[in-house]
């Protein structure tokens, strides 16, 4: 039997409703920010698809008001699951803009497991659209995904934080360097720390972003990166880190 929830999440911006509104309800917004690659038809009734590896979640949007209101809903499964999604957008008299979320629906099987899933990837995630609106805003960016199962999470941070030059004890600011074969030298700092489960490093060009779904999720790692430099290749991209991924020595 599945079991109903509901999320709230609040976040204030340092943008103005339209710029808040283009990343939330367009697909170039959606990928500066969130995870996979994402379209959205602009309309009350429109589809929007979510792309991940080799697997789709799709939605239709049940709620269209520019720079106030988003909401999309999938269809129920066989099970009856299904999820529900509501941005609310409200501008403040100093340039700022309180973003709103919730979600809601029904969960199947785990239910526990993949709502802690949940809330905590929102935090990394409206943190990370909050860096794009404050860095990046209106850049489109390249995606980066790629994923390695049965890393226990030790191990996997331990290498990590020792390609980009960290010590034991992460915080936010540390200073970040890392050189991948194929690939521009990168150089930033830690912008996010929510170990053991992410951890985000923020460049001139870029938002990386290191995630560890924990033995529930089954110890996969994934990385889901935003990639603003001009004229990047993705593609290629993915592919060097996904060797770099399972290159990494986690045995």
């Amino acid at each position: 039997m599945g079991h109903e929830f509901e999320l709230h999440k609040e976040i204030t911006l340092a943008a103005s409703p339209e710029q808040v509104w283009d990343a939330i309800a367009t697909g170039h917004g959606m990928d500066a920010w969130f995870m996979g690659r994402n379209e959205i038809e602009p309309r009350e009734g429109g589809a929007t698809s979510l792309n991940i590896g080799d697997q789709t979640e799709r939605s239709t949007i049940t709620a269209w008001e520019p720079g106030k209101r988003l909401a999309l809903r999938t269809e129920p499964g066989e099970d009856g699951a299904f999820m529900a999604l509501e941005y609310l957008i409200e501008g403040r008299d100093d340039g700022s803009t309180v973003l709103r979320l919730v979600q809601s629906g029904v969960l199947g099987g785990d239910w526990e497991t993949e709502y802690e899933a949940m809330r905590t990837g929102w935090d990394m995630y409206l943190h990370t659209l909050a860096q794009y609106l404050t860095y990046f805003p209106g850049r489109t960016a390249g995606t980066v995904s790629a994923f390695r199962p049965g890393v226990a999470d030790d191990r996997f941070w331990a290498a990590l934080q020792d390609r980009l030059g960290l010590g034991d004890a992460v915080s936010d600011g540390d200073r970040v360097s890392l050189s991948i074969e194929g690939l521009a030298p990168i150089e930033g700092v830690v912008d996010c720390t929510g170990l053991p489960t992410f951890l985000g490093v923020r460049t001139d060009n870029a938002l990386y972003r290191f995630i560890h779904s924990g033995p529930q999720g089954g110890d996969t790692v994934v990385l889901d990166h935003h990639l603003f430099a001009p004229g990047v290749d993705s593609a290629k991209a993915e592919q060097m880190w996904q060797g770099w991924l399972y290159d990494l020595p986690v045995s």
